[in-house]
This record gives structure tokens, C-alpha cells and sequence, in this order.
């Protein structure tokens, strides 16, 4: 039996995945990643004379699960109109009977990457509060991202930020996969869970409740959010601690006890960026007084100036 190299069997696999595209108004340019679920290919739409991003389902893992999955995710992101969420253009089916669907092009580089190269910590908070404003505007649409992690997440070259694969998203509202009578949604009934209690994430990134395949809801997100704020405020040279405060009550074990929704959480960070008080920190008296001083400085201003001026016209008319 004649064995062939690893290199080659990729290739051969590589091969076979290849969307078949004959006949569709694309055209194949590059291969750009892979997940458990598709393969995103970079390819040329033809009919608008632009490059564009198509996601296909693995061809070994084709069925009619993952095709339902797909279309469901591609179905999301296209009700999910906001700046940090990509865009879907078009779905379908390929000659080769896989589901498709094309996105938004995404230029720029992951989180994780981005982090690396430039800017500071306050830099990638403001970056972070924009991560917080995209699964919030989902959050208020029913929408739980569930794989929230900075693999999933795109700085582009004028700053903006993309939450990307909502393949593992939950629609709140949905049936579950026991088989329960569903909630009135207008989302499309297809569900995510493989089998009742399924465990699907990212390890490190899940949610305690997550883990054990129990029902999620906002607070999910909300400790993925902060597991991605403590790799950010880690990699600072010296950590705040109201930062790291922050991070640490997102993360909270149990779920009552951390932010009940991502808004709270984000206000919470434009309140460090701002230089007030943030509910996670209890400060001292002092630290409070400068806070309170910082939120109110415009009016202090004023009053300083008014008595600044007002003394020197007493002692002027006083000569």
C-alpha cells in the first residue's frame, strides 16, 4: 500500500472542498480560512465587478443539518443591519448542491493581532466598546453571538470593528432541541443545538452555564465580553484595577452577578475612559471626590473664573 504525504492528502482535500462555481455570477480568486462548519473563499462577483467573501459548507461535512445552519446564519446576519456587523449580499445553492452565502470582504486583521502591533490599552478599550455596541444592537434584535472570542473580531485600516461568524448564534424565543412547544418569533425555525444539552463554543471563552448546555441569555455574551477585556487589559504594562474590576464582574461564576446586559457593561468602560466612577470599583472617599470633580469640571471652570475675576475687580476697586 503506497501511502501519500500529509502535504499531499491536504491538497487533495483542498480539491475537493473547492466550491463548484459554474454557472453562478462568481468566480474563484483564494481560499481565506476554515471553520468546523465552512470555508470562506475570497471570489470575484462578476455581475457588480467586485471581490467579495463566500462561505460554503466543508464538502466531508455536508448534510442537511449544516446546510440548515448555514442559511440560518446567513438569514441573521442579514436582519442584523449595524456598522459592526457584516453584511451578507447573497445566498443559495451551488451546482455542486452545498448552500452558500456571500458576505462583506472583511480587510484588516483579527483582535488578537491588531493588539499586537499598535495602539494602548485606552486605544483597544475604545476598540472593545465598539465590539460591546454590535452584539448590544443584536442582543436588542434577540440575538446571542455565543462564540465571542478575539479570533472572531476584525479591526480594519480606518478603525472600524466587526463581529464576524454567527454560526453558533441563538435566536431567544427559539424552540429548544427537546422537542418544547416554540415561543411566537419571526425568526426562522431552524435549530442550532445538535442534541438536547449540546456543549457548542469556544473553550476558555464559554460561560459557566454555557459548558453545563444549559439555556443561555445576555449574560452569556457578557462573560465572553469580559474574558476578551482581561486579554486586553493584560497585555497593558500596568493594569488598571478598575479595569481589571470590570473584567472581573463580567466574568462573574454565577450569572446574577454580572452586568445584566452588555449595555451596562460598555457604560461601564466609557465611564474608566471618561475618568469617573465605575460601578465594579468601589473607590475610596478621595478617588470619589476626584471623579465627582472630573464630571462636574466645566462648572468649576466657570465658578473659578467668575471668583478669579470678581476678586481682582474688588481689589482694583479697592485702590
Amino acid at each position: 500500500m503506497t501511502w501519500l504525504p500529509d502535504a499531499a492528502v491536504g491538497r487533495l482535500r483542498d480539491a475537493v472542498d473547492l466550491p463548484d462555481l459554474t454557472g453562478t455570477r462568481y468566480k474563484l480568486i483564494e481560499k481565506l480560512g476554515q471553520g468546523g462548519m465552512g470555508s470562506v473563499y475570497r471570489v470575484e462577483d462578476t455581475a457588480l465587478g467586485r471581490h467579495v467573501a463566500l462561505k460554503v459548507i466543508v464538502a466531508a461535512h455536508a448534510d442537511d443539518e449544516l446546510a440548515g445552519r448555514l442559511l440560518r446564519e446567513a438569514q441573521i446576519i442579514a436582519r442584523l443591519e449595524h456598522p459592526g456587523i457584516v453584511p451578507v449580499h447573497d445566498v443559495g445553492t451551488l451546482p455542486d448542491g452545498r448552500v452558500f452565502y456571500t458576505m462583506k470582504l472583511v480587510q484588516g486583521q483579527r483582535l488578537d493581532r491588531h493588539v499586537a502591533q499598535f495602539g494602548n490599552l485606552r486605544d483597544w478599550l475604545r476598540v472593545f466598546e465598539k465590539i460591546c455596541e454590535a452584539v448590544w444592537f443584536a442582543h436588542t434584535h434577540g440575538v446571542l453571538h455565543r462564540d465571542l472570542k478575539p479570533q472572531n473580531i476584525m479591526v480594519g485600516p480606518f478603525g472600524e470593528v466587526l463581529v464576524l461568524d454567527w454560526g453558533l448564534s441563538k435566536v431567544l424565543g427559539e424552540r429548544p432541541a427537546t422537542g418544547a412547544q416554540p415561543v411566537a418569533t419571526d425568526w426562522p425555525a431552524v435549530s442550532t443545538e445538535t442534541a438536547s444539552g449540546a456543549v457548542l463554543g469556544t473553550p476558555g471563552y464559554m460561560a459557566p452555564e454555557q459548558k453545563r448546555g444549559q439555556l443561555p441569555d445576555q449574560r452569556t455574551d457578557v462573560y465572553s465580553l469580559g474574558v476578551i477585556l482581561e486579554f486586553l487589559f493584560r497585555l497593558a504594562e500596568r493594569p488598571p484595577r478598575a479595569v481589571a474590576a470590570i473584567s472581573r464582574k463580567a466574568m462573574a461564576e454565577d450569572a446574577t452577578q454580572r452586568y445584566a446586559s452588555v449595555k451596562e457593561l460598555a457604560e461601564d468602560v466609557a465611564h474608566y475612559l471618561d475618568g469617573l466612577a465605575v460601578a465594579a470599583y468601589p473607590e475610596p472617599f478621595y478617588s470619589r471626590a476626584w471623579h465627582w470633580v472630573v464630571k462636574h469640571r466645566a462648572w468649576i471652570l466657570l465658578i473659578l473664573a467668575y471668583l478669579v475675576m470678581r476678586t481682582a475687580f474688588i481689589l482694583w476697586r479697592g485702590r
